[in-house]
């Protein structure tokens, strides 16, 4: 298999409340719009990977989460907790040396924040 491009599909019950708060809320760059105008299919930058959320779909999505890396995941988390986002475990350092934290989006989809402390080994390179 020659993979030459991959995307996450999310597609949620209430499209327009996800995809506000991905583009607003968690402020992801939108890579493209797709589809007709009244219920148009957006794509996002998500690092080097990309989300899409279109749909819509039938149910919530179930069995997903999203892993984020971002430079400061306390200020993060509390500027989502300010925008009225669910948090769902504030911010710790897990047996491995990264800092989580765990939001929710708007149909529950779990959003894994991660930050590499600068003395953890994925900070280095020693090949």
């Amino acid at each position: 298999m020659d993979v030459l491009s991959s995307r996450v599909l999310l597609r949620p019950v209430d499209l327009a409340r996800s995809q506000a708060f991905y583009r607003d809320v968690l402020g992801l760059a939108v890579y493209r719009e797709f589809g007709p105008p009244e219920h148009p299919g957006l794509v996002f930058f998500l690092g080097n990977g990309l989300l899409e959320v279109s749909g819509p779909g039938n149910e919530p999505p179930r069995g997903l989460a999203l892993w984020v890396q971002v430079r400061d995941v306390a200020a993060e988390v509390e500027r989502l907790r300010a925008a009225g986002t669910t948090v769902l475990r504030d911010p710790r350092t897990e047996p491995w040396g990264l800092v989580e934290a765990w939001v929710a989006d708007p149909e529950g989809v779990r959003i894994v924040l991660v930050e590499v402390p600068p003395d953890h080994p994925l900070r280095r390179d020693r090949r």
